[in-house]
Protein backbone atom coordinates (compact mmCIF):
# COMPACT_ATOMS: atom_id res chain seq x y z
CA UNK A 1 0.00 0.00 0.00
CA UNK A 2 1.19 3.49 -0.46
CA UNK A 3 1.23 4.51 2.81
CA UNK A 4 3.35 5.77 5.56
CA UNK A 5 3.25 4.27 8.99
CA UNK A 6 1.65 7.45 9.96
CA UNK A 7 -0.55 7.17 7.95
CA UNK A 8 -1.32 3.33 8.60
CA UNK A 9 -1.37 4.14 12.03
CA UNK A 10 -4.28 6.65 11.87
CA UNK A 11 -6.56 3.82 10.15
CA UNK A 12 -5.60 1.71 13.25
CA UNK A 13 -6.20 4.29 15.65
CA UNK A 14 -9.62 4.88 13.47
CA UNK A 15 -10.34 1.60 14.07
CA UNK A 16 -11.39 1.81 10.36
CA UNK A 17 -13.27 -1.06 8.83
CA UNK A 18 -12.88 -0.06 5.55
CA UNK A 19 -9.10 -1.33 5.47
CA UNK A 20 -9.62 -4.27 7.08
CA UNK A 21 -7.65 -6.55 4.71
CA UNK A 22 -5.55 -4.01 3.11
CA UNK A 23 -3.26 -4.83 6.15
CA UNK A 24 -2.47 -6.14 9.26
CA UNK A 25 -1.14 -4.67 12.05
CA UNK A 26 1.28 -6.01 15.00
CA UNK A 27 1.76 -5.15 18.65
CA UNK A 28 5.83 -6.10 19.01
CA UNK A 29 4.84 -5.95 23.06
CA UNK A 30 2.17 -8.02 23.36
CA UNK A 31 3.22 -10.48 20.01
CA UNK A 32 -0.25 -10.44 18.73
CA UNK A 33 -1.08 -8.98 15.47
CA UNK A 34 -4.79 -7.76 14.42
CA UNK A 35 -7.10 -5.76 11.70
CA UNK A 36 -7.23 -2.10 11.91
CA UNK A 37 -10.60 -2.13 12.83
CA UNK A 38 -9.83 -4.23 16.24
CA UNK A 39 -11.86 -2.52 19.08
CA UNK A 40 -8.47 -3.94 21.41
CA UNK A 41 -6.94 -1.21 23.30
CA UNK A 42 -4.39 0.99 20.75
CA UNK A 43 -1.09 0.46 21.07
CA UNK A 44 1.78 3.06 21.10
CA UNK A 45 2.93 4.07 17.25
CA UNK A 46 6.68 2.97 18.49
CA UNK A 47 5.35 -0.81 19.31
CA UNK A 48 3.17 -0.94 16.35
CA UNK A 49 4.41 -2.82 12.74
CA UNK A 50 2.32 -3.21 9.87
CA UNK A 51 2.44 -6.42 7.43
CA UNK A 52 0.91 -6.48 3.57
CA UNK A 53 -0.84 -10.14 4.80
CA UNK A 54 -1.36 -11.99 8.07
CA UNK A 55 1.39 -14.31 6.68
CA UNK A 56 3.68 -11.97 6.73
CA UNK A 57 2.26 -11.39 10.21
CA UNK A 58 3.28 -14.73 11.53
CA UNK A 59 6.19 -14.90 9.69
CA UNK A 60 7.14 -12.53 11.90
CA UNK A 61 6.91 -14.69 14.72
CA UNK A 62 3.27 -12.92 15.60
CA UNK A 63 -0.22 -14.79 16.75
CA UNK A 64 -3.66 -14.06 15.60
CA UNK A 65 -5.91 -11.65 17.77
CA UNK A 66 -8.47 -13.64 19.49
CA UNK A 67 -10.58 -10.66 19.67
CA UNK A 68 -11.20 -9.81 16.23
CA UNK A 69 -9.67 -12.73 14.50
CA UNK A 70 -7.54 -11.81 11.51
CA UNK A 71 -6.86 -14.81 10.32
CA UNK A 72 -10.46 -15.98 9.80
CA UNK A 73 -10.96 -12.22 7.73
CA UNK A 74 -8.29 -13.78 5.66
CA UNK A 75 -9.57 -16.23 4.03
CA UNK A 76 -13.17 -15.28 4.13
CA UNK A 77 -14.67 -16.72 7.31
CA UNK A 78 -16.15 -15.27 10.43
CA UNK A 79 -17.14 -18.13 12.86
CA UNK A 80 -17.70 -15.50 15.62
CA UNK A 81 -20.27 -14.07 13.17
CA UNK A 82 -21.68 -17.25 12.03
CA UNK A 83 -22.27 -18.70 15.89
CA UNK A 84 -24.22 -15.96 16.62
CA UNK A 85 -25.85 -15.67 13.42
CA UNK A 86 -26.71 -19.10 14.38
CA UNK A 87 -27.76 -18.72 17.43
CA UNK A 88 -30.07 -15.53 16.73
CA UNK A 89 -32.17 -17.81 13.78
CA UNK A 90 -32.69 -20.46 17.11
CA UNK A 91 -34.29 -17.44 18.95
CA UNK A 92 -36.59 -16.39 15.91
CA UNK A 93 -37.49 -20.14 15.36
CA UNK A 94 -38.92 -20.85 18.41
CA UNK A 95 -38.43 -18.26 21.26
CA UNK A 96 -40.55 -20.22 23.37
CA UNK A 97 -37.20 -22.40 23.89
CA UNK A 98 -35.33 -19.59 25.57
CA UNK A 99 -36.57 -18.07 29.42
CA UNK A 100 -34.84 -15.01 29.09
CA UNK A 101 -31.67 -13.40 28.53
CA UNK A 102 -29.65 -16.10 30.42
CA UNK A 103 -30.25 -19.05 29.01
CA UNK A 104 -28.93 -17.24 25.61
CA UNK A 105 -26.12 -16.47 27.35
CA UNK A 106 -25.93 -20.19 28.30
CA UNK A 107 -26.77 -21.56 24.94
CA UNK A 108 -23.92 -19.47 23.39
CA UNK A 109 -20.58 -20.60 25.09
CA UNK A 110 -19.50 -17.16 25.46
CA UNK A 111 -19.24 -14.93 29.15
CA UNK A 112 -22.43 -11.89 29.64
CA UNK A 113 -20.36 -9.56 29.14
CA UNK A 114 -18.99 -11.19 25.43
CA UNK A 115 -22.24 -11.83 24.44
CA UNK A 116 -23.54 -8.58 24.86
CA UNK A 117 -20.90 -7.15 23.42
CA UNK A 118 -21.36 -9.46 20.32
CA UNK A 119 -25.46 -8.55 19.77
CA UNK A 120 -24.39 -5.23 19.83
CA UNK A 121 -21.98 -5.31 17.45
CA UNK A 122 -23.61 -7.59 15.10
CA UNK A 123 -27.60 -6.98 15.39
CA UNK A 124 -27.21 -3.67 17.65
CA UNK A 125 -29.82 -4.99 19.88
CA UNK A 126 -28.89 -7.01 23.45
CA UNK A 127 -30.02 -10.48 23.63
CA UNK A 128 -33.23 -9.77 25.29
CA UNK A 129 -34.28 -7.35 23.15
CA UNK A 130 -34.04 -10.12 20.30
CA UNK A 131 -36.30 -12.33 22.23
CA UNK A 132 -38.80 -10.22 22.91
CA UNK A 133 -39.17 -8.83 19.11
CA UNK A 134 -39.20 -12.62 18.48
CA UNK A 135 -42.01 -13.38 20.43
CA UNK A 136 -43.97 -10.87 19.52
CA UNK A 137 -43.06 -11.37 15.57
CA UNK A 138 -44.15 -15.19 16.47
CA UNK A 139 -47.45 -14.34 18.38
CA UNK A 140 -48.64 -11.88 15.46
CA UNK A 141 -47.76 -14.75 13.01
CA UNK A 142 -50.50 -16.75 14.70
CA UNK A 143 -52.57 -14.29 15.80
CA UNK A 144 -53.42 -13.70 11.91
CA UNK A 145 -53.60 -17.66 10.98
CA UNK A 146 -55.63 -19.39 14.26
CA UNK A 147 -58.91 -18.71 16.24
CA UNK A 148 -56.23 -20.02 19.25
CA UNK A 149 -57.27 -18.63 22.57
CA UNK A 150 -54.77 -14.92 23.30
CA UNK A 151 -53.55 -16.70 26.46
CA UNK A 152 -52.28 -19.90 24.11
CA UNK A 153 -50.60 -17.42 21.98
CA UNK A 154 -48.60 -15.75 24.73
CA UNK A 155 -47.39 -18.73 26.50
CA UNK A 156 -46.48 -20.51 23.36
CA UNK A 157 -44.21 -17.97 22.36
CA UNK A 158 -42.88 -17.64 25.56
CA UNK A 159 -44.62 -14.97 27.56
CA UNK A 160 -44.63 -15.48 31.07
CA UNK A 161 -48.47 -14.08 31.24
CA UNK A 162 -51.42 -12.89 29.23
CA UNK A 163 -50.48 -9.41 30.53
CA UNK A 164 -46.89 -9.26 30.15
CA UNK A 165 -47.79 -10.20 26.41
CA UNK A 166 -50.67 -7.43 26.54
CA UNK A 167 -47.83 -4.70 27.90
CA UNK A 168 -45.81 -5.51 25.16
CA UNK A 169 -47.83 -5.84 22.59
CA UNK A 170 -49.48 -2.48 22.50
CA UNK A 171 -46.01 -0.85 22.97
CA UNK A 172 -44.61 -1.80 19.96
CA UNK A 173 -47.72 -1.94 17.79
CA UNK A 174 -50.03 0.93 18.64
CA UNK A 175 -52.95 -1.81 19.51
CA UNK A 176 -53.63 -4.49 21.45
CA UNK A 177 -53.63 -8.49 20.44
CA UNK A 178 -57.19 -8.48 20.06
CA UNK A 179 -57.08 -5.62 17.77
CA UNK A 180 -54.52 -6.96 15.66
CA UNK A 181 -56.40 -9.90 15.45
CA UNK A 182 -59.08 -8.00 13.61
CA UNK A 183 -56.93 -6.86 11.11
CA UNK A 184 -57.57 -9.47 8.93
CA UNK A 185 -60.11 -8.16 6.26
CA UNK A 186 -60.74 -4.76 7.46
CA UNK A 187 -59.61 -1.61 5.40
CA UNK A 188 -59.65 1.15 8.33
CA UNK A 189 -57.92 0.68 11.53
CA UNK A 190 -56.66 2.97 14.65
CA UNK A 191 -53.03 3.10 16.41
CA UNK A 192 -52.14 4.27 19.34
CA UNK A 193 -49.27 6.55 20.03
CA UNK A 194 -47.10 7.09 22.91
CA UNK A 195 -47.11 9.83 25.30
CA UNK A 196 -45.38 12.96 24.21
CA UNK A 197 -45.03 11.69 20.54
CA UNK A 198 -43.68 14.78 18.41
CA UNK A 199 -46.35 14.72 15.49
CA UNK A 200 -45.09 17.94 14.26
CA UNK A 201 -41.53 16.87 13.58
CA UNK A 202 -43.53 13.73 12.07
CA UNK A 203 -45.33 15.77 9.45
CA UNK A 204 -42.03 18.20 8.74
CA UNK A 205 -41.08 14.94 7.76
CA UNK A 206 -43.68 14.09 5.63
CA UNK A 207 -43.99 17.34 3.98
CA UNK A 208 -40.60 17.53 3.12
CA UNK A 209 -40.49 17.51 -0.77
CA UNK A 210 -44.12 18.87 -1.31
CA UNK A 211 -43.91 18.50 -5.37
CA UNK A 212 -43.56 14.96 -4.61
CA UNK A 213 -45.23 12.25 -7.06
CA UNK A 214 -46.17 9.41 -4.71
CA UNK A 215 -47.15 11.42 -1.31
CA UNK A 216 -48.60 14.39 0.15
CA UNK A 217 -49.66 16.53 3.49
CA UNK A 218 -52.76 18.43 3.41
CA UNK A 219 -53.65 19.36 6.93
CA UNK A 220 -53.68 16.69 9.29
CA UNK A 221 -53.62 13.81 6.68
CA UNK A 222 -50.79 12.17 4.75
CA UNK A 223 -51.72 10.28 1.41
CA UNK A 224 -49.62 7.82 -0.26
CA UNK A 225 -48.63 5.22 -2.99
CA UNK A 226 -47.37 2.08 -1.73
CA UNK A 227 -47.09 -1.55 -3.14
CA UNK A 228 -48.61 -4.54 -0.83
CA UNK A 229 -47.55 -7.70 -2.13
CA UNK A 230 -47.21 -6.33 -5.15
CA UNK A 231 -50.23 -4.78 -5.33
CA UNK A 232 -50.49 -0.42 -5.37
CA UNK A 233 -52.81 0.88 -2.23
CA UNK A 234 -53.50 4.22 -1.66
CA UNK A 235 -53.19 4.57 1.96
CA UNK A 236 -54.28 7.68 4.22
CA UNK A 237 -53.38 8.27 7.65
CA UNK A 238 -55.37 10.65 9.77
CA UNK A 239 -52.78 11.86 12.52
CA UNK A 240 -53.90 13.36 15.99
CA UNK A 241 -52.04 13.36 19.06
CA UNK A 242 -52.75 10.64 20.76
CA UNK A 243 -54.06 7.93 17.37
CA UNK A 244 -53.59 7.65 13.84
CA UNK A 245 -56.50 6.26 11.88
CA UNK A 246 -55.32 4.63 8.99
CA UNK A 247 -57.36 4.11 6.14
CA UNK A 248 -56.46 1.75 2.86
CA UNK A 249 -58.57 1.12 -0.75
CA UNK A 250 -58.03 -2.72 -0.50
CA UNK A 251 -57.88 -4.97 2.41
CA UNK A 252 -54.17 -4.97 3.14
CA UNK A 253 -54.52 -4.07 7.10
CA UNK A 254 -51.82 -6.09 8.58
CA UNK A 255 -49.22 -4.55 6.16
CA UNK A 256 -50.48 -1.91 6.39
CA UNK A 257 -50.18 -1.75 9.81
CA UNK A 258 -46.25 -2.75 9.17
CA UNK A 259 -46.00 0.15 7.01
CA UNK A 260 -47.25 2.72 9.51
CA UNK A 261 -45.07 1.34 12.63
CA UNK A 262 -41.69 1.76 10.65
CA UNK A 263 -43.30 5.21 9.18
CA UNK A 264 -43.62 5.96 12.98
CA UNK A 265 -40.96 4.02 14.53
CA UNK A 266 -42.89 2.96 17.33
CA UNK A 267 -40.71 -0.02 17.96
CA UNK A 268 -37.57 2.14 18.64
CA UNK A 269 -36.43 2.70 22.43
CA UNK A 270 -36.56 7.22 22.07
CA UNK A 271 -37.03 7.15 26.07
CA UNK A 272 -33.30 4.87 26.13
CA UNK A 273 -31.53 7.25 24.25
CA UNK A 274 -33.25 10.67 25.93
CA UNK A 275 -31.56 9.22 29.06
CA UNK A 276 -28.38 8.62 27.73
CA UNK A 277 -28.38 12.15 26.28
CA UNK A 278 -29.11 13.56 29.60
CA UNK A 279 -26.55 11.11 31.36
CA UNK A 280 -23.98 12.56 29.15
CA UNK A 281 -24.90 16.14 29.96
CA UNK A 282 -26.44 16.70 26.57
CA UNK A 283 -29.95 17.30 27.24
CA UNK A 284 -30.35 20.25 24.87
CA UNK A 285 -30.05 17.51 22.09
CA UNK A 286 -33.18 15.98 22.88
CA UNK A 287 -35.15 19.14 24.93
CA UNK A 288 -38.51 19.36 23.26
CA UNK A 289 -38.37 16.04 21.54
CA UNK A 290 -36.94 13.37 23.63
CA UNK A 291 -39.94 11.18 22.15
CA UNK A 292 -38.53 12.03 18.46
CA UNK A 293 -38.20 8.44 16.60
CA UNK A 294 -36.59 7.88 13.09
CA UNK A 295 -39.14 8.47 10.28
CA UNK A 296 -38.33 4.88 8.34
CA UNK A 297 -38.88 4.22 4.78
CA UNK A 298 -40.38 1.15 4.81
CA UNK A 299 -39.77 0.19 1.30
CA UNK A 300 -36.17 -1.29 0.90
CA UNK A 301 -36.16 -0.69 -2.47
CA UNK A 302 -37.04 3.23 -2.13
CA UNK A 303 -34.58 3.61 0.54
CA UNK A 304 -31.71 2.48 -1.92
CA UNK A 305 -32.70 4.59 -4.31
CA UNK A 306 -32.80 7.25 -2.53
CA UNK A 307 -29.75 6.33 -0.55
CA UNK A 308 -27.77 6.60 -4.21
CA UNK A 309 -30.17 9.78 -5.63
CA UNK A 310 -29.29 11.22 -2.72
CA UNK A 311 -25.51 11.35 -2.74
CA UNK A 312 -23.20 14.35 -2.44
CA UNK A 313 -25.81 16.85 -4.23
CA UNK A 314 -28.24 19.39 -2.13
CA UNK A 315 -31.79 18.43 -0.63
CA UNK A 316 -34.15 20.36 -3.36
CA UNK A 317 -31.79 19.00 -6.47
CA UNK A 318 -32.23 15.29 -5.01
CA UNK A 319 -36.23 15.47 -4.43
CA UNK A 320 -36.16 17.26 -8.38
CA UNK A 321 -33.89 13.81 -9.41
CA UNK A 322 -36.52 11.39 -7.49
CA UNK A 323 -39.54 13.10 -8.89
CA UNK A 324 -38.11 12.62 -12.46
CA UNK A 325 -37.22 8.97 -12.02
CA UNK A 326 -40.90 8.13 -10.59
CA UNK A 327 -42.40 10.05 -13.09
CA UNK A 328 -40.41 8.54 -16.47
CA UNK A 329 -40.81 5.03 -14.61
CA UNK A 330 -43.82 4.79 -12.89
CA UNK A 331 -47.65 5.77 -13.54
CA UNK A 332 -50.53 7.65 -11.61
CA UNK A 333 -52.42 5.14 -9.57
CA UNK A 334 -55.09 7.33 -7.83
CA UNK A 335 -55.65 10.72 -7.09
CA UNK A 336 -52.71 11.94 -9.27
CA UNK A 337 -50.35 10.45 -7.13
CA UNK A 338 -47.84 7.57 -8.56
CA UNK A 339 -47.31 4.08 -7.53
CA UNK A 340 -43.50 3.48 -6.79
CA UNK A 341 -41.28 2.07 -9.68
CA UNK A 342 -40.38 -1.18 -9.39
CA UNK A 343 -37.41 -2.89 -10.09
CA UNK A 344 -38.23 -4.49 -13.11
CA UNK A 345 -38.87 -0.67 -14.64
CA UNK A 346 -35.72 1.13 -13.83
CA UNK A 347 -33.37 -2.08 -14.53
CA UNK A 348 -34.93 -1.31 -18.22
CA UNK A 349 -33.72 2.09 -18.82
CA UNK A 350 -30.28 2.35 -20.09
CA UNK A 351 -27.95 5.05 -18.75
CA UNK A 352 -28.79 7.86 -21.71
CA UNK A 353 -32.48 7.38 -20.80
CA UNK A 354 -31.61 9.51 -17.61
CA UNK A 355 -29.36 11.83 -19.22
CA UNK A 356 -32.53 14.32 -20.27
CA UNK A 357 -33.35 13.97 -16.64
CA UNK A 358 -30.24 15.40 -15.43
CA UNK A 359 -28.99 12.37 -13.39
CA UNK A 360 -25.29 12.31 -14.23
CA UNK A 361 -23.52 8.88 -15.78
CA UNK A 362 -22.14 7.33 -12.47
CA UNK A 363 -25.55 7.97 -10.73
CA UNK A 364 -27.47 6.69 -13.72
CA UNK A 365 -25.42 3.56 -14.08
CA UNK A 366 -25.27 3.12 -10.07
CA UNK A 367 -29.38 3.61 -9.84
CA UNK A 368 -30.01 1.25 -13.04
CA UNK A 369 -27.06 -1.42 -12.33
CA UNK A 370 -28.65 -1.51 -8.77
CA UNK A 371 -32.57 -2.19 -10.17
CA UNK A 372 -30.95 -4.76 -12.15
CA UNK A 373 -29.15 -7.22 -9.29
CA UNK A 374 -32.94 -6.53 -7.40
CA UNK A 375 -34.60 -7.57 -10.16
CA UNK A 376 -32.39 -10.27 -11.41
CA UNK A 377 -32.33 -11.65 -7.63
CA UNK A 378 -28.95 -11.53 -7.47
CA UNK A 379 -29.54 -8.97 -4.26
CA UNK A 380 -33.01 -9.82 -2.34
CA UNK A 381 -33.63 -6.49 -0.29
CA UNK A 382 -36.10 -8.55 1.74
CA UNK A 383 -33.47 -11.14 3.20
CA UNK A 384 -31.27 -7.64 4.21
CA UNK A 385 -33.79 -7.16 7.17
CA UNK A 386 -33.29 -10.56 8.35
CA UNK A 387 -29.75 -10.20 8.41
CA UNK A 388 -27.32 -8.44 11.15
CA UNK A 389 -26.25 -5.56 10.68
CA UNK A 390 -22.76 -6.65 9.77
CA UNK A 391 -23.89 -9.05 7.12
CA UNK A 392 -26.11 -6.45 5.87
CA UNK A 393 -23.40 -3.79 5.96
CA UNK A 394 -20.66 -5.82 4.02
CA UNK A 395 -23.61 -7.34 1.39
CA UNK A 396 -24.51 -3.66 0.68
CA UNK A 397 -20.95 -2.92 0.79
CA UNK A 398 -20.11 -4.79 -2.35
CA UNK A 399 -22.59 -3.40 -4.66
CA UNK A 400 -20.70 -0.52 -6.95
CA UNK A 401 -22.17 2.95 -6.05
CA UNK A 402 -23.06 2.36 -2.25
CA UNK A 403 -20.11 3.67 0.32
CA UNK A 404 -20.38 4.12 4.12
CA UNK A 405 -22.55 7.43 3.97
CA UNK A 406 -25.60 5.41 1.22
CA UNK A 407 -25.17 2.36 3.49
CA UNK A 408 -25.28 3.66 6.85
CA UNK A 409 -28.11 5.64 5.39
CA UNK A 410 -30.39 2.80 4.15
CA UNK A 411 -29.48 0.66 7.19
CA UNK A 412 -31.24 3.68 9.43
CA UNK A 413 -33.88 4.49 7.15
CA UNK A 414 -35.42 1.68 6.19
CA UNK A 415 -33.78 -1.29 7.91
CA UNK A 416 -34.19 -0.50 10.93
CA UNK A 417 -30.85 -0.55 12.73
CA UNK A 418 -30.50 1.13 16.27
CA UNK A 419 -26.62 1.99 15.93
CA UNK A 420 -26.08 3.66 12.52
CA UNK A 421 -23.92 6.69 11.11
CA UNK A 422 -24.22 8.18 8.09
CA UNK A 423 -20.35 9.08 7.71
CA UNK A 424 -20.05 12.74 6.07
CA UNK A 425 -23.20 13.64 6.55
CA UNK A 426 -23.32 17.22 6.74
CA UNK A 427 -26.65 17.46 9.07
CA UNK A 428 -24.51 14.95 11.41
CA UNK A 429 -21.19 17.00 11.48
CA UNK A 430 -23.37 20.75 11.80
CA UNK A 431 -25.25 19.31 14.08
CA UNK A 432 -21.95 18.31 16.73
CA UNK A 433 -20.53 21.44 15.39
CA UNK A 434 -23.39 22.98 17.11
CA UNK A 435 -23.91 21.14 20.16
CA UNK A 436 -20.28 20.88 21.26
CA UNK A 437 -19.82 24.61 20.53
CA UNK A 438 -16.61 22.87 18.23
CA UNK A 439 -14.37 25.54 16.62
CA UNK A 440 -14.57 23.35 13.26
CA UNK A 441 -16.89 20.75 11.56
CA UNK A 442 -15.35 17.46 12.37
CA UNK A 443 -14.26 15.30 9.87
CA UNK A 444 -15.24 11.89 9.53
CA UNK A 445 -12.60 10.18 12.12
CA UNK A 446 -13.78 12.63 14.58
CA UNK A 447 -17.44 12.36 13.91
CA UNK A 448 -16.80 8.60 14.44
CA UNK A 449 -15.17 9.05 17.98
CA UNK A 450 -17.76 12.05 18.50
CA UNK A 451 -20.79 9.52 17.92
CA UNK A 452 -19.30 6.73 19.75
CA UNK A 453 -20.72 7.59 22.96
CA UNK A 454 -24.12 7.54 21.57
CA UNK A 455 -23.66 3.94 21.20
CA UNK A 456 -25.94 2.14 20.75
CA UNK A 457 -28.29 4.66 19.91
CA UNK A 458 -26.46 6.15 17.24
CA UNK A 459 -29.47 6.30 15.03
CA UNK A 460 -31.45 8.14 16.93
CA UNK A 461 -28.35 10.33 17.56
CA UNK A 462 -28.49 10.71 14.37
CA UNK A 463 -31.83 11.64 13.67
CA UNK A 464 -31.57 14.60 16.72
CA UNK A 465 -29.06 16.04 15.11
CA UNK A 466 -30.38 16.54 11.65
CA UNK A 467 -33.17 18.48 14.04
CA UNK A 468 -30.59 20.84 16.45
CA UNK A 469 -29.78 23.34 14.06
CA UNK A 470 -33.54 23.56 13.12
CA UNK A 471 -36.76 25.52 14.35
CA UNK A 472 -38.86 23.59 16.13
CA UNK A 473 -41.96 22.98 13.69
CA UNK A 474 -45.10 24.79 14.38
Amino acid sequence: MRMNPAQLYERVFASDASYNGRFFFGVTTTGIYCLPSCSARKPKPENTRFFPTAEAARAAGLRPCKKCHPDDFARGADPVLESIEQLVAEIRANPSVFRDARAIVKRSGFGPTRLFELFRQYYHATPADILLRARLATAKQQLLASAAPLTDIALAAGFESLSVFHDHFRTFNGLTPSAYRELRGIRVFDISLPKGYPLAYLKRTLARDPQSPTEYLAGHTYTTVVCFNATPSLLRLHLSSDLVRIETSAPHAPAAHAFVIALLGLDQDAAAFARLARKLGLSRLVAGRSELRITQTPSVFDGLLWSIIGQQINLPFAFQLRRRLIERTSHPFAENLYAPPTPAAIAALSYDDLKPLQFSRSKATYVIDTARLVSSGQLNLEALRTMSATRAERTLLAIRGLGPWSVNYLMMRSLGFADCVPLGDTGVTSGLHALLKLDERPDIDATKRLMSVFSPYRSLATAHLWQFNQPAPA
